[in-house]
């Protein structure tokens, strides 16, 4: 699960797709492949693996967060009587516990892209698969009325 949580965090966040190109995956750096194709060096590596690790404890920390945020909203919206205080004062801790976990890991992102050269950059942002496209909040609720003739 950890490994899981870790390469979703790395792919499907839309702060990562902003920074680093998507589909590369957890420790993508020591993929031989793309170690190769960028010239990464030993060093290179050694520091991603560093920021990595620097980071991991906090990411772990902030998903539960969030878990137990989206957990304690769940049975309030399923109530018989829904306390619709309650459920809006809820959706702001959900809301808060996913923008910190937004910027940390995007700010771990943003520390392995700096250890890049420009033309690692380059090289990566050429040969990364296309992002996926991000859900507007409205196409996860209802696609749009039709327009009457």
């Amino acid at each position: 699960m950890k490994r899981f949580l870790i390469m979703w965090l790395l792919t499907m966040h839309p702060a990562a797709a902003q920074i680093l190109p998507a589909g590369l995956g957890s420790r993508w750096w020591r993929a031989p492949q793309i170690s190769e194709k960028l010239a990464l060096t030993p060093q290179q590596q050694n520091m991603m693996d560093a920021v990595f690790q620097s980071h991991r404890i906090k990411l772990i920390d902030l998903t539960a967060a969030l878990d137990k945020e989206e957990a304690t909203l769940e049975p309030l919206v399923s109530a018989d009587q829904p306390d619709a205080d309650k459920i809006r004062a809820q959706i702001v801790r959900v809301a808060n516990a996913r923008s910190e976990l937004e910027k940390a890991n995007a700010n771990m992102l943003l520390e392995l892209r700096l250890l890049l050269t420009p033309e690692q950059w380059r090289i990566l942002q050429v040969g990364a698969p296309s992002k996926p496209r991000a859900r507007r909040p409205a196409d996860a609720v209802a696609p749009a009325p039709k327009k009457s003739r």
